[in-house]
């Protein structure tokens, strides 16, 4: 089939109208929808369209994504209620959208439309997952649809529940690229990515929840401590960091999904921050039904990106009087997580968009550094640090742990205020996981095109 910018003009001008009928719409627009999805995929790939094909592409992915846009206001409380049993089961973020893609034909990108984009460097991908940003931002922006996929995302992993009992046991599990030990009263998450710099990337991100899912469940601690594990990278061989963020070389390779984003940020960071939920009560503050502890962060060398993140969520953190932290949103091209959300509540708002927007470093040991860190030890004295501080949470009990965070988030961070968060993330982030600008970002700041997998 020949696509020219009149072919890709005439399927956007037959875009159906929305209704108040949602199986009429849904129908009309599943049609319409894949038909959109086979013109583009009749293009040739992205390196060797003409200037009239990259036109038409523009207009199939433009015209598609506005339209869609447009039946999810209006219809996205049926689609959720549908794929849920009316909010009777908790669905996670990826079957969630891939039954949804069963669901309306065409309303978002199969599981192998989106396997086939994965084999792809970045650059050469037609973006076609920002469909999926639109649904999840429709889902997360209603409040009874949102919050019960909030809910379903803090449910403790079926892995989790599946190790629980060895872990109780044994007091350690190795995941690979994260661990979990138990020391004392105090259950430590190592994160473990040694040739990336302990970096966050698509084989961490289960095993990291996991991780982090055991550690809360663990009846026989009352504390959670954040690590890196050592690394084997000549500059820091044999020595412990924290995080790298997420993995550059991946995302510049095409090997981080839309998913991956989405999963991470309502996964297990926000399980740090407002602990595991329960299936019978909801997650919100005021019905005190989640499962937490405090968490302690143990900061060596550096904090980037997704390790800054992380520090957003601690109850206390410890830091190396060496280490820094940084969040590098502008010269990577994408939205640090929920630290737009977070970080202002520690540093104000003129450092935060400083940071943010334009890759101003802390030093962790600096009056600027302080307003996220609680404690300073000398390089060579977190191992101390950290039993002392374990020690000092511990001694007395933490039967008011809980109760504390809940009363410190209903105030700064409610659920509520989260999913509206959620919403706008899920939308903007596909469109600038899936942006020239992110590329252009990675060979300018991070010389991508010279990196290894």
């Amino acid at each position: 089939m020949q696509i020219t910018t009149d072919t890709a003009a005439a399927w956007a001008q037959a875009r159906p109208e929305v209704t108040k009928d949602f199986q009429h719409d849904a129908e009309i627009h599943s049609k319409h929808w894949l038909k959109g999805y086979a013109l583009l995929e009749a293009l040739p790939g992205k390196a060797k369209r003409t200037a009239d094909q990259e036109r038409s592409a523009e207009t199939i992915l433009t015209a598609g994504r506005e339209s869609r846009e447009v039946f999810m206001r209006r219809h996205a409380h049926a689609v959720y209620a549908a794929l849920t049993r009316n909010q009777t089961s908790f669905v996670r973020a990826e079957p969630l959208v891939y039954a949804a893609a069963k669901l309306i034909p065409g309303l978002v990108p199969m599981r192998a439309q989106v396997d086939a984009q994965a084999e792809k460097m970045q650059s050469q991908k037609d973006g076609i997952e920002v469909d999926q940003g639109i649904f999840f931002a429709h889902i997360l922006a209603r409040p009874d649809a949102g919050t019960h996929f909030c809910h379903a995302m803090l449910l403790p992993r079926v892995e989790a529940l599946a190790r629980l009992d060895e872990f109780s046991g044994r007091g350690a599990v190795d995941l690979g690229t994260a661990a979990v030990m138990r020391q004392g009263k105090a259950a430590i998450v190592y994160m473990r990515n040694p040739r990336y710099l302990n970096a966050e990337d698509e084989t961490t991100l289960q095993k990291t929840e996991t991780a982090v899912d055991l550690a809360t469940l663990d009846s026989a601690s009352e504390l959670c401590v954040l690590r890196g594990d050592t690394v084997d990278n000549p500059k820091y061989a044999g020595k412990r960091v924290f995080s790298t963020g997420i993995n550059l070389t991946h995302i510049y390779n095409g090997k981080i999904s839309y998913l991956w984003y989405v999963t991470r940020e309502m996964g297990f960071v926000n399980k740090m921050m407002r602990g595991l939920a329960r299936p019978d009560v909801e997650p919100d503050e005021i019905y005190g039904g989640t499962i937490e502890k405090p968490w302690v962060a143990g900061v060596e060398h550096f904090a980037i990106g997704g390790g800054c993140q992380y520090l957003l969520t601690m109850d206390y953190v410890v830091a190396a009087s060496d280490a820094y932290m940084t969040l590098p949103a502008r010269k990577e091209g994408i939205i640090p997580g929920a630290s737009n959300m977070r970080m202002w509540r520690f540093t104000g708002d003129r450092i935060a968009r400083q940071a943010i927007m334009m890759g101003r470093r802390l030093d962790c040991d600096t009056p600027e550094g302080r307003t996220i860190c609680d404690e300073i030890v000398a390089p060579g004295e977190m191992d101390a640090a950290l039993a002392r501080v374990i020690a000092g949470f511990t001694d007395s009990g933490v039967v008011s742990a809980a109760g504390n965070r809940r009363a410190f988030r209903v105030v700064e961070e409610p659920l509520d205020d989260f999913r509206r968060y959620m919403a706008v993330y899920a939308r903007e982030q596909a469109y600038c996981h899936f942006s020239p600008a992110l590329i252009r970002n990675l060979e300018k700041h991070w010389h991508a095109q010279q990196r290894k997998m």
